[in-house]
């Protein structure tokens, strides 16, 4: 899950105000942990980088430990995958149900279990988009990801300096170190290796054009939809 979809839980979380510091703090560790000793391994065979396609992991876990080692990193991979797909679909389906009861949206979308409150439809339309993209391979989707989650990260940022400009007196349970300085860099460092990134994975195609240009079109689309959805919310009053 990403750092901030933290926040759209953050209603069913046990004080979120003690709980969120920790886990953070937590998960950056591990996520140091899970980077660096791959890395590692993966100089122990002297590989070059740019020979590595997608299964290159467990070729060089077989290469290190042997068929087990492999078969406990695939497995591994697997519970991982699984862990994170359950996290984004929690928080991931909280944004089209919250959208419909602001009216951007159905108001199908705000339908909820009687049970547990789960927003049902919003979770089956989007695992019927996301299984849909399977077939676009894993390349192309982390090219439209860098573009597309990269647009609304760049959206949050400049929303936090906004705010600390315009709401200097707003209360902040959780406030960024260093004033308007450290808010600043908090965004631009992310932004830097998100373009990083972009300049890197600009050969993926889809449907014959730029995955770029493809995911450009996916974000005014989004436009499109939100000035269409005031316009006859307009013609209906």
């Amino acid at each position: 899950m990403g750092w901030d979809n933290a926040s759209t839980i953050a209603a069913e979380v046990d004080q979120p105000q003690r709980t969120y510091p920790r886990a953070i703090m937590a998960a950056v560790l591990l996520v140091a942990i899970s980077y660096v000793l791959p890395v590692g391994a993966m100089a122990l065979t002297r590989l070059s980088p740019s020979a590595w396609e997608t299964g290159s992991w467990a070729d060089v876990a077989n290469m290190l430990g042997g068929p087990w080692l492999r078969i406990w990193l695939v497995l591994g991979g697997m519970m991982s995958a699984f862990g994170m797909f359950n996290a984004l679909v929690m928080s991931y389906s909280r944004l089209p149900y919250a959208m419909a009861q602001d009216g951007m949206l159905p108001g199908i979308f705000a339908r909820v279990t009687k049970r547990a409150k789960t927003p049902w439809v919003s979770v089956i339309v989007l695992a019927t988009g996301w299984a849909l993209c399977l077939g676009l391979g894993f390349e192309r989707l982390v090219t439209l990801d860098i573009l597309i989650y990269g647009a609304s990260l760049l959206l949050e940022f400049v929303a936090l300096v906004v705010l600390r400009v315009t709401e200097p007196d707003l209360l902040r349970p959780f406030k960024v170190p260093g004033g308007m300085f450290g808010v600043v860099l908090t965004g631009a460092l992310p932004m830097l290796l998100l373009a990083f990134a972009m300049a890197r994975s600009n050969r993926e195609q889809i449907l014959a054009m730029n995955s770029f240009a493809f995911g450009a079109l996916m974000i005014l689309a989004g436009f499109v939809a939100y000035w269409l959805d005031k316009f006859f919310a307009k013609r209906l009053r």
